[in-house]
């Protein structure tokens, strides 16, 4: 696969020249020419008879989703001004902006921070070229939002007799809720390893290859008749030690880093659906049957449109200051929050502008990806943490309000009362 011709020492303005010289070179010329024209329509027209799937897999092995991650990994050994570089062009050029979110968004962080350097070589560049799909095995029917009750045991072979580094695990036990489990190639997973530690310790961190025997995904049917969720359940599979990713017992130490980067990868805004995305769709359907006119519905128009800006500069600090090496913070409980509550309004506004076309439509018409997207953004303050524990973390780590009360917090695990 060709690559932009670029070093760890190329300047912003010759990233963007290389970005932009290899776009012009892969992407459709329908696709081009839409852009050039700014004609939105038209890009429609060109991603319908355009494999995007392919071209987010040939985007990835460029090393254009993950710039500033090493060229041995997959990336360009780019900085965080080549890398922010990197990304304004693929916004300019309209390429599909989020790349495997779970895996690039979640896994990765996760495996930079805590891998071995063997699991860095195996794994990372098949998430820097979008070629494997990743989920996240956390919760469970009995540990939701109090995530560090869950049940899973993982024991070492020989019920706990081996000691060695080297011995394989034997894994049990049910998680619900796995987005894409059904397409995924590797998850993340959570076990507890130490029943008679508190809850959150006695956790381990494993990364599961999801071809294992002994593991079986079944489809949980959602509010738009889909199956994006799952449960997943886990019959003595085996997982290598080599497949443990930080020490044993210590997983909800590395599981905050999975957790903290999810609530950022969940901090964008999704786009209300009406024949385009985002706001700015939104706006121009608004205006074409004369929303402006209506004071309500202006509005509310003009507040989701502060609320995206407010968002954007949001989601554009906290990037610029990942690419400058600080790592993701408990500031994005607050923009996932702002962004989960942005979404349904904004999906709420986009049908009351399209009216009757809400409550009857054609197949595949603006109208049905309208209705669609509001049905999906209920689901927007559940995933990813609900929107009541986003203000618990919010009021701890940020305002440094008393943590709330916890009395099974130090209650060894397998003495605790539990749901389920």
């Amino acid at each position: 696969m060709n690559r932009p011709r670029l070093t760890s020492g190329s300047s912003a303005a010759e990233v963007r020249t290389g970005v932009r010289d290899w776009l012009r070179e892969t992407l459709p010329q329908a696709w081009l020419d839409a852009v050039d024209a700014g004609d939105d329509a038209a890009l429609r027209v060109a991603r319908q008879s355009t494999d995007v799937d392919d071209l987010v897999r040939r985007v990835g092995a460029a090393g254009l989703s993950t710039p500033d991650w090493a060229v041995e990994h997959g990336g360009l050994g780019l900085g965080r001004d080549g890398a922010l570089a990197v990304a304004a062009e693929l916004r300019a050029h309209r390429v599909p902006g989020r790349f495997n979110p779970i895996g690039l968004g979640m896994a990765a962080p996760t495996i930079l921070r805590w891998g071995t350097d063997e699991q860095k070589r195996h794994h990372l560049p098949g998430l820097a070229d979008n070629s494997d799909n990743w989920c996240q095995l956390f919760s469970e029917p009995g540990a939701g939002s109090d995530l560090s009750s869950l049940a899973t045991r993982a024991v070492r072979d020989g019920a706990g007799g081996a000691t060695a580094d080297d011995s394989d695990w034997i894994v049990n036990g049910q998680k619900v809720w796995t987005s894409m489990a059904h397409v995924a190639r590797y998850a993340m997973l959570l076990a507890r390893t130490d029943p008679a530690a508190p809850k959150h310790r006695g956790i381990t961190y494993f990364i599961l290859d999801m071809s294992s025997p002994g593991i079986e995904v079944r489809p949980l049917r959602q509010l738009t008749g889909e199956a994006e969720f799952n449960e997943v359940w886990l019959t003595d599979v085996r997982v290598p030690d080599s497949a443990r990713l930080g020490p044993v017992d210590e997983g909800w130490t590395v599981a905050r880093t999975t957790l903290v980067n999810e609530r950022n990868a969940l901090s964008g805004a999704s786009g209300a659906s009406l024949g385009g995305s985002g706001v700015d769709a939104l706006l121009r359907a608004g205006a074409e049957v004369g929303a402006w006119d209506d004071p309500v519905l202006a509005d509310r128009m003009a507040s989701v449109l502060i609320d995206a800006k407010l968002l954007r500069a949001g989601n554009a600090r906290a990037a610029r200051a990942r690419a400058g090496g600080d790592g993701a913070g408990p500031e994005g409980s607050i923009t996932k929050l702002f962004a989960t509550e942005h979404n349904k309004r904004m999906q709420g506004l986009a049908v009351a502008v399209a009216g009757l076309g809400a409550v009857a439509w054609e197949p595949g018409s603006p109208q049905e990806r309208t209705v669609r997207g509001f049905l999906r953004a209920q689901a927007n303050s559940i995933e990813g943490g609900t929107s009541e524990i986003q203000r618990n973390l919010i009021a701890e780590r940020i305002l440094g309000l008393p943590r709330e009360a916890d009395p099974s917090r130090d209650v060894p695990w397998q003495q605790m009362r539990r749901s389920g």
